[in-house]
């Protein structure tokens, strides 16, 4: 008996999803298998980061120069307090942009790399012995287990949304276990 048949414990979601997929997770299929992506969606790119808080260092050293070169230093000196609070926060956000999971299901072996803070890990399953509930109540994370390990997936999916990814997954595991039909006849 495979535990991922096991019926859903968490609700079904009450309403539609604004997103355009209707789920707010990237899935792709191909011919090897399947992978879904949880990252975080972020507003501003690296990059584009780097230029808004240059941009802010500059106009704020503008002002703070301009006050203290008739005699106001103080001016000068809470502004390189802040942009030094704003430059630390920003390096801290950059470093958890890339925080998230990647399932990959392919050849009945599902493979869980997650990211956090630049650290990853790696678990791999095998389909027939995964077993997909919530890790707590209502709108918690997805925790996948089996073979003697636990991971929890979905900390970047909106909680409501989690329901509808432990179905998805629960599918997908099904259909990978299941015996390829045989065409010949």
């Amino acid at each position: 008996m495979s535990a991922s048949l096991a019926s859903a414990p968490w609700s079904a979601p009450t309403s539609a999803s604004p997103w355009r997929s209707g789920l707010p997770w990237v899935r792709q299929d191909d011919a090897t298998g399947v992978r879904w992506t949880l990252r975080r969606n972020c507003a501003l790119t690296p990059g584009q980061l780097m230029r808004a808080f240059l941009a802010l260092c500059g106009v704020s050293l503008a002002i703070a120069l301009g006050f203290a070169a008739p005699g106001a230093p103080v001016v000068l000196v809470f502004s390189l307090i802040e942009l030094t609070a704003v430059g630390v926060a920003l390096l801290i956000y950059a470093r958890h942009v890339r925080d998230g999971d990647t399932l990959t299901l392919r050849d009945r072996v599902l493979c869980v790399e997650q990211t956090h803070g630049g650290r990853t890990s790696v678990t791999t399953f095998r389909a027939e012995w995964v077993a997909v509930e919530p890790s707590g109540a209502r709108g918690s994370l997805v925790e996948l287990s089996g073979q003697g390990q636990r991971v929890c997936v979905g900390r970047t999916v909106i909680p409501h949304m989690r329901a509808s990814l432990a179905q998805e997954l629960r599918q997908a595991l099904r259909l990978s276990c299941q015996p390829l039909s045989d065409s010949s006849d």
